[in-house]
């Protein structure tokens, strides 16, 4: 039938149909079989008294909400929720974006083999994989790794002050290990960012006499703030699902460093309570598509 006829528009439009649902369908297995089957089966286990061991390896019970009341009115996942937020707040919304656009804003007139050199030392502690970097600093702020000493490389450059670090001062050192990780990419988004701003906005306001605050305030901020959003929803994301601290102070000492993975890890398998564990990582999910949603919300009021 001609195409210009209605009867072979429709045929052509089933046809572009069933090519569009042979090509998705695979993507779609995919999907299935790798995301939306384990989800569920998650939020099933969440609400029985599944374990690893024991009686109810065998003769799983549904619970129903038991172990999401368990949670909330326990004091260990409200504790593991309390500091993961306070390490969030401290090691990404403040520290990472502070020093990531510090770090822009510097490099953005620096030229030459210089920048390139200082970039690509920044970006190495952010492509390392999580557990090298774990025993350097291990190295870097306690030297043996094993039993914790005093003998680390930052001891001897301060003079043998016999600090211990992960004993100490545990959610500091966690929090500037995270600094130093995660604020290359923070530092590549606005260092984008300020190169989009037209130099004849930055050149007008020095010519208005704006000091250099004032540049960054009215100029610099307001013309990234999409990109500042962003940045702050994913390392806050990324932070908040951080499982790297648990191999430097495993979660201790005294629970201090023991963020929401690092507890869900612990329940669900090293005690086994992996029924527990299942609605351990319901709440958290729910909480970043919380954070996810919130972020999302601003940027579109922003805009």
């Amino acid at each position: 039938m001609p195409p210009g006829v209605p009867g072979g528009a429709a045929s052509a439009a089933g046809l572009s149909r069933r090519w569009a649902v042979g090509f998705l369908t695979p993507a779609m297995l995919l999907i299935g079989v790798f995301l939306a089957f384990p989800a569920i089966w998650t939020i099933y286990l969440g609400l029985t008294d599944f374990r690893l061991l024991g009686p109810q390896a065998l003769h799983t019970k549904f619970v129903g909400l038991g172990n999401y009341q368990q949670a909330l009115t326990g004091g260990d996942f409200l504790h593991s929720l309390y500091i993961t937020v306070v390490y969030v707040l401290l090691s990404a919304v403040i520290g990472q974006c502070v020093f990531g656009f510090t770090l822009a804003w510097v490099f953005r007139q620096w030229k030459g083999p210089l920048r390139r050199v200082m970039e690509s030392l920044i970006i190495v502690a952010w492509i390392v994989p999580g557990s090298v970097v774990a025993f350097l600093w291990l190295a870097y702020l306690q030297g043996n790794i094993g039993p914790l000493t005093e003998t680390g490389t930052l001891n001897t450059i301060l003079g043998g002050i016999g600090l211990n670090w992960w004993l100490q001062l545990p959610m500091l050192s966690i929090v500037i290990f995270n600094i130093w990780r995660g604020t290359a990419f923070s530092m590549l988004l606005f260092g984008a960012a300020i190169q989009a701003i037209p130099p004849s906005y930055i050149e007008t306001a020095r010519v208005a006499g704006a000091s250099g605050w004032q540049l960054i305030r009215d100029v610099v901020i307001p013309r990234s703030r999409g990109h500042i959003l962003t940045n702050l929803l994913l390392i806050s994301l990324w932070t908040f699902n951080d499982f790297t601290p648990f191999l430097l102070t495993g979660g201790g000492p005294g629970n201090q460093t023991q963020f929401l993975p690092v507890y869900v890890y612990q329940q669900a398998f090293q005690q086994g309570a992996l029924g527990y564990g299942a609605a351990l990582s319901t709440l958290v999910l729910l909480i970043n598509l919380l954070i996810a949603l919130a972020y999302m919300r601003i940027l579109k009021e922003r805009r």
